[in-house]
């Protein structure tokens, strides 16, 4: 019993002092950044189909259905084409500048506006990965995201060497946006943009509040005691969205492997077999035949899914096993992706799966980037360049020679009883 006071203590004090994971969130906000990037990219011809004005999911239709849900868009906002056009490019923007880590307390909301807003307007379109990028997009907003590998970490580097040599540096670029953002978000409610769920609308407001309260604190406190409580507050906040999508991954998995289990296909060991005879999901027609040829192969796949799925969330305490799980998993959503066509819900998978990658292995993984980053970088170093000569520099070599030995005999300390050369 005298252990249990000082283990919570220990545990509330790494809870409130650090933001656990920052390099998972990381890798959670650069893989989710990248995956919607791609599709956008991807999708930028067939934009008008998917959430345009050409959908087959019409304005009208999709009207009447946030009408009754009241999930955000704001692509109902107006039905233009400019409108769209507008839209469909600042979620491109958003997702890049997120991927670049850039203002990501700010970006992150935008990168979620810009998720909630196409993917309500037509809720058929997608694959099953994009319900993981619309809950994680949520997550992404309460997590300090941009601790590592960021431009948010570099500016927060060059900011520190300057306040350590007696600089004061100031952010101009932060209070603007801010401010920007909120006149927007308050045209936007006074306009009755915001009479849906009540949820978005809210979480808007906060943190465009939090963020005053934050800048307040750095900037106007007289001492460090404000600062210092709210970034316990960010980092309980932090802490317990990472838990949350810890938890969300486990739910998917085990979900998904204990309906498996109730299937007959799945029990027979055969459920691997059908899919890979879908022309839908055969864009290798030749490697899904080389695969299903073999039963052992697709009774081996069958199985093995479904005991990886049930099995991962009880494996998290073992350490070995569950990193043994994870690297099965990871390769199982590659395979997918390869075989089955699907690389955005895979992308969308490996992200979410990234939460549970051991801390060693992503620091390494980052020095070995940063390592090819500098052989990529050109280098700097050589000959040094020679300055301009002088107007009384002779052309030709000898006597340039002759010069330069005169300067350099003068440079050095002369032996006793010898006399300086002359120049």
């Amino acid at each position: 019993m005298n252990r249990f006071p000082p283990a919570v203590s220990r545990a509330v004090t790494r809870v409130t002092d650090q933001a656990l994971g920052p390099h998972q969130t990381a890798v959670i906000r650069i893989g989710f950044s990248l995956t919607w990037l791609l599709f956008l990219l991807r999708e930028f011809p067939h934009r008008q189909e998917l959430y345009g004005p050409d959908s087959p999911w019409g304005w009208d239709l999709a009207d009447q259905l946030v009408g009754t849900n009241g999930a955000f868009t704001a692509l109902l906002w107006s039905d233009g084409q400019g409108w769209f056009e507008a839209v469909y490019a600042l979620a491109v923007l958003w997702s890049l500048l997120l991927l670049l880590g850039w203002r990501t307390r700010t970006v992150s909301v935008l990168f979620m506006v810009g998720v909630l807003t196409l993917q309500n307007r037509s809720v058929f379109m997608g694959d099953g990965g994009d319900n993981v990028l619309h809950l994680m997009s949520i997550y992404l907003v309460f997590t300090r995201c941009g601790r590592v590998w960021s431009l948010d970490a570099r500016r927060a580097r060059r900011e520190a060497e300057a306040r350590a040599r007696g600089e004061r540096p100031r952010d101009r670029v932060g209070p603007a946006l801010w401010g920007v953002l909120g006149f927007l978000l308050l045209v936007a409610t006074l306009a009755g943009r915001m009479d849906g769920d009540r949820f978005i609308p809210v979480l808007l407001w906060a943190v465009w509040a939090a963020q005053a309260l934050w800048w307040l604190a750095g900037r106007r406190a007289r001492t460090g005691q404000s600062r210092i409580l709210l970034d316990v507050v960010a980092n309980i906040v932090h802490n317990g969205a990472l838990l949350v999508i810890m938890a969300e991954v486990c739910l998917i998995y085990a979900t998904a492997g204990w309906y498996k289990v109730q299937g007959s296909r799945w029990q027979d060991g055969t459920a691997v077999h059908y899919p890979l005879h879908l022309e839908y999901f055969s864009p290798w027609p030749a490697l899904s035949d080389l695969l299903s040829a073999n039963g052992t192969l697709v009774m081996l796949a069958t199985y093995g899914t479904v005991a990886v799925q049930v099995a991962f969330p009880f494996t998290l305490f073992n350490r070995r096993i569950k990193n043994v799980l994870l690297a099965l998993m990871m390769t199982e959503h590659v395979v997918i992706a390869v075989v089955l066509g699907l690389p955005f819900f895979s992308l969308a998978m490996l992200a979410a799966d990234a939460v549970f990658l051991p801390t060693s292995f992503l620091r390494r993984l980052g020095a070995r980037a940063a390592r090819a980053a500098d052989r990529l970088r050109p280098r700097g170093g050589g000959a040094p360049v020679p300055g301009p000569r002088r107007p009384d520099a002779r052309a030709d070599g000898a006597d340039g020679a002759r010069d330069d030995g005169a300067r350099a005999a003068k440079a050095l300390p002369a032996p006793e009883g010898t006399p300086p050369p002359r120049a």
